[in-house]
């Protein structure tokens, strides 16, 4: 199974910076990484007119939209539950780690985001043994996680390659101590 690492906190507390962030410094790093992104609200890639549009109002369950740069792949769970996490990640391509974003209530490791101006101050962590540590833009209680500026995306980054064991592809660039 790929090693997953994922990003939770509430709403506003820089999850998806801190995510967006993170990629970026493992793929610098020479890993292969993939993405989910846990969305609590009904979403739509795709717009209306556009071919794939028109064959998912037409019925199928699932359209795929390829092209030379990319593809995708939509599909309809008409009143179906959401898949499980795990089944998401299990339809992913072959990668050296997958980031979560979202999913706070699932059981993988994940570092809780903190923002001052946040839409909540009530912490996760007390009642989440899957949060192993606290990105904050604040000073605040770690709950005995280690505790990390939301800024600090190198120190996250070798935080996540101690945490997940992770050994850096050979030809990746090394970080040097500043």
């Amino acid at each position: 199974m790929t090693p997953l690492f994922g990003i939770t906190g509430w709403k506003n507390s820089g999850k998806t910076t801190l995510a967006t962030r993170l990629i970026a410094e493992m793929a610098r790093r020479g890993y292969v990484v993939n993405s989910i992104k846990h969305a609590h609200h009904a979403f739509d890639i795709d717009r209306q007119g556009t071919d794939s549009f028109r064959h998912r109002e037409a019925g199928a369950r699932e359209v795929a939209i390829v092209s030379g740069a990319r593809w995708a792949l939509m599909h309809e769970l008409n009143g179906a539950q959401e898949p499980a996490m795990r089944e998401v990640i299990a339809r992913l391509g072959p990668a050296d780690l997958v980031i979560v974003e979202g999913y706070k209530r699932e059981d993988h490791p994940k570092i809780e985001c903190r923002r001052l101006e946040g839409r909540k101050d009530l912490p996760l962590a007390p009642d989440d043994a899957g949060i192993v540590a606290i990105a904050a833009d604040h000073p605040t209680d770690s709950h005995g996680r280690p505790l990390f500026d939301l800024d600090d995306v190198a120190g996250i980054a070798d935080f996540v390659e101690d945490h997940l064991a992770l050994r850096r592809p050979s030809s990746a660039p090394v970080r040097t101590a500043s």
